[in-house]
């Protein structure tokens, strides 16, 4: 138990420090959706920009990180894993800059921002800082510093964020109070929005550097080859599954631009109005992916104990618990959580609660490829990502002519289910674990029926309180009915045991 209380503690610091990592993009949302100087246009741009900056970026890492983990845990590599890692990426991050550089004008033409050259120099600068970063940054959380992980990207996010609101809101209301206002020796009303954000996030990413400099100082000249062939081959199949999470990821974005029909405007309005309603399933995205920053070393650890099977089940049913309750939180109080958007954007959030079970059975994936990860087998992970990839691609291609982005959601949703129902049977023939199945499944028909309960009872009544009142009941059933159920299971943690008798 005081392991699993160590990953909560963990996973939350981790949630606090990826909202700067990981989804940025939801901390500008309200800024950029209730600007005036910002068009939907524009800020569907800027959605296919952050699009494939990820992209690129798992090619930078190439698997590193969790390569890392793997290996470190082995005593004779504890003097030079650090460093070997670190000059690895260094170098390879130097060619892929330079390449990259050269291919600037393509990189331009996918983004949308072929006439605004100097938004494809600062994205190369944002990945190539930002790909140095990544080693730090994991030597952090492998040793268990959540507290200096999330310092340093809070403090480069509040940055970017205070930086985008300057240019976005403060310096564009400034010159048009006053035509000769002191930021005007600086900023161009004639130039996109866009530019400034991505120069804001040039300086994130470059903060972010300076904060690690005691971490990037500890490295040495010390390079184990043989080290690095075997994290390289431990690494590579990783590739592979990075690039095809990145495609069922993000790539939504880039083929409702490429084949929703319509002008270029209309598109990048449509990709502007799913982005903005995507963001909205923020709550459970951010735990996943600060569960995942948590767990990774936590699995590894855990292995090298006795019956570590137990452990994982145990970690997998306490996971759905939260994620259920906050699928509740958030597809019953919708009118709440779309003030994070301006009204004009609002037109999709019947894609919210799809994107909410989606985002559920990716978090619930992440917790059962610990099998393949434990036992080298990481083409395991390469073929079924690329089963998820097959689906985001064909689903997308066959439906967004005609459905839009209600396609895309749908899609996202039917690539991570076949990723977590394939990923489960393989799994527990190759390293079984008692996983609670029935009752975790239960949990997630229970939680979709009170949603569509709450859907059906709304239709007829219509008041916005009334709606608020009865997801507030159901979420109360909900719980109660989790904390009857599971009560033993809570009596064992201390914050929450002591008001369970």
């Amino acid at each position: 138990m005081s392991g699993i209380k160590k990953l909560a503690g963990q996973t939350v610091w981790y949630g606090l420090s990826s909202i700067a990592v990981k989804f940025i993009g939801y901390l500008m949302t309200p800024i950029l959706t209730y600007s005036k100087h910002v068009q939907v246009a524009d800020f569907g741009k800027q959605s296919l920009l952050y699009a494939a900056i990820p992209v690129l970026s798992v090619l930078f890492t190439y698997g590193f990180e969790t390569a890392y983990f793997r290996f470190s845990s082995k005593e004779e590599h504890k003097s030079t894993i650090y460093s070997t890692a670190f000059l690895s990426i260094f170098f390879s991050t130097v060619i892929f800059s330079a390449t990259l550089w050269y291919f600037r004008g393509a990189l331009a033409s996918v983004t949308g921002f072929k006439d605004i050259p100097q938004i494809a120099i600062f994205t190369i600068l944002i990945i190539s800082i930002d790909a140095l970063n990544r080693i730090p940054l994991v030597k952090l959380r492998q040793e268990e510093r959540p507290l200096k992980y999330a310092f340093v990207n809070v403090s480069g996010v509040v940055v970017m964020l205070t930086l985008v609101w300057f240019f976005v809101d403060y310096c564009p209301a400034q010159i048009q109070k006053d035509p000769g206002s002191w930021v005007g020796h600086f900023f161009d009303m004639n130039t996109n929005p866009i530019v400034y954000v991505t120069l804001a996030n040039v300086v994130q990413s470059i903060i972010t550097l300076l904060l690690l400099s005691k971490e990037i100082s500890l490295v040495r000249f010390k390079f184990n080859t043989k080290l690095w062939k075997e994290m390289m081959i431990y690494a590579l199949p990783l590739l592979i599954v990075g690039f095809g999470g990145i495609i069922n990821e993000t790539f939504d974005r880039l083929m409702l631009k490429a084949w929703l029909p319509g002008t270029d405007i209309f598109r990048d309005e449509q990709v502007g109005i799913y982005n903005a309603c995507y963001k909205l399933s923020l709550l459970i995205t951010l735990f996943v992916q600060a569960f995942r920053m948590g767990a990774e070393p936590f699995f590894f650890k855990q292995a090298e104990g006795e019956n570590p099977q137990r452990v994982y089940a145990r970690v997998m049913k306490l996971f759905v618990i939260v994620v259920t309750a906050m699928f509740l939180v958030v597809s019953l109080f919708l009118p709440v959580w779309s003030i994070i958007i301006d009204a004009k954007y609002r037109t999709a959030l019947n894609i919210v609660p799809v994107l909410l079970l989606a985002n559920i059975f990716l978090g619930v994936y992440y917790n059962l490829s610990i099998w393949f990860k434990l036992s080298n087998r990481t083409i395991a992970g390469t073929y079924i990502t690329l089963i998820g990839t097959v689906i985001t691609l064909a689903v997308n291609y066959f439906f967004i002519p005609r459905f839009g982005y209600i396609a895309s959601a749908w899609a996202t949703f039917f690539c991570y289910g076949t990723m977590m129902v394939v990923s489960y049977k393989w799994g527990q023939k190759e390293y079984p674990v008692p996983y609670l199945t029935k009752k975790m499944i239960a949990y997630l028909v229970i939680v979709v029926a009170l949603f569509f309960i709450h859907k059906a009872i709304t239709y007829f009544i219509h008041q916005t309180f009334f709606g608020l009142g009865l997801g507030a009941l159901l979420l109360a059933v909900y719980v109660w009915f989790i904390l009857l159920v599971e009560k033993k299971e809570f009596q064992k943690l201390p914050i929450i045991g002591k008001y369970i008798h």
